[in-house]
C-alpha cells in the first residue's frame, strides 16, 4: 500500500468520533478494532472529494475484520427518476443478523466562542458549513429517507426490510479552538477531537511566528498528523501563500514545525 494511503486509514481509525455513545438521539457508530496490516492494498481515487475518498477509507477498514459484513454502498434512492438522497453504507452484524444503516461523515470545523451551545460553536473554517446544519440534515432527510416509500422499495428489491434496520452515524471530526484559548469546553461532544487551533491572519503575521517553519497541505493531507518530510518554507513565504488564499475568501490549513522539534496543525481564517 502507498504511504499516503497507509497514512490516510491509520489517520481515519485514530480520528475520534464526534460524541461517544448516543447524542442528538443519533447513536455513533463503534468502528471495530482493526489490523491496518490487514486493509486491502487498494488505490483511493483521486479526482474526487476528500469525503468521497473518506468513503473508500470506512469501506476498505471495514473489508477484513469480522464484526461486520458488508453489504451494500451509495444507494440511490429516487422518486419519478430524481434522485432523493443516498444511503451511505449497509452492513450486517456478523454476531446478530442486524442490518445496520451507516451514514459517514468527517469534518474539519474550528470552534468560535460566539454561541454558548456547543452545537453552533462548530463551524467550517470558511463559514460555509455549520455542524448544526449537518446534524438537522442527518435527523430530517438522510436517517428519514429509509422509511419513506420510495426508500422501503429500494431496499425491498435488495432483500432487505426497512423497519428492522438499525440506523447509525460515524461521524470523526479534527476540531480547531481559538489560539491561546486554553479553556474551551465543548461538552456533550467529545475534548478529544481538539487537535489544532484557528488564527486570524493578521495575528499570524505577527513576529510570534517568524522564527518557525510551514507547510502548507493540500486537502487530502488536511487528515493528516505533520511529519517531517514535506517541503518546509519561511515565515515570510508561507505569508504570501497564505495572503492569496485569503484574497479568495479561504482559510488554509497550515502545518508549523517548532524549532523545539514539535509540530502544531492549524487554520488560518480569512474572516
Amino acid at each position: 500500500m502507498a504511504s499516503f494511503e497507509l497514512s490516510i486509514h491509520r489517520e481515519f481509525l485514530e480520528t475520534p468520533p464526534l460524541w461517544v455513545n448516543e447524542q442528538f438521539g443519533i447513536q455513533q457508530f463503534l468502528m471495530p478494532s482493526i489490523d491496518i496490516l490487514t486493509i486491502p492494498k487498494q488505490p483511493i481515487p483521486k479526482n474526487i472529494r476528500l469525503g468521497h475518498k473518506m468513503e473508500h477509507v470506512f469501506q476498505q477498514c471495514l473489508a477484513k475484520q469480522q464484526h461486520y459484513k458488508f453489504l451494500y454502498s451509495n444507494i440511490q434512492i429516487k422518486k419519478d427518476n430524481i434522485t432523493q438522497g443516498e444511503i451511505d453504507f449497509l452492513l450486517e452484524d456478523t454476531n446478530s443478523g442486524q442490518v445496520v444503516h451507516v451514514e459517514l461523515t468527517y469534518k474539519f470545523y474550528i470552534i468560535t466562542t460566539d454561541e454558548a451551545e456547543p452545537n453552533y460553536q462548530l463551524i467550517g473554517p470558511n463559514k460555509r458549513d455549520k455542524f448544526v446544519a449537518k446534524l438537522k440534515k442527518l435527523k430530517k432527510n438522510q436517517f428519514p429517507l429509509v422509511f419513506s416509500e420510495e426508500g422501503t422499495s429500494a431496499l425491498r428489491t435488495l432483500g432487505i426490510t426497512a423497519n428492522t434496520i438499525a440506523q447509525k452515524v460515524c461521524y470523526k471530526a479534527q476540531l480547531f479552538k481559538p489560539y491561546g484559548d486554553l479553556k474551551v469546553n465543548i461538552l456533550p461532544l467529545n475534548q478529544d477531537c481538539i487537535i489544532g487551533f484557528w488564527i486570524s491572519f493578521n495575528k499570524f503575521k505577527s513576529n510570534d511566528f517568524k522564527e518557525y517553519d510551514y507547510y502548507v497541505p493540500t486537502k487530502d493531507e488536511w487528515v493528516l498528523k505533520p511529519y517531517k518530510k514535506v517541503s518546509w518554507i519561511t515565515h515570510n513565504e508561507v505569508l504570501l501563500k497564505v495572503s492569496i488564499q485569503i484574497i479568495k475568501e479561504n482559510s488554509p490549513m497550515i502545518w508549523m514545525h517548532k524549532t523545539d522539534g514539535s509540530f502544531e496543525k492549524f487554520f488560518v481564517v480569512w474572516w
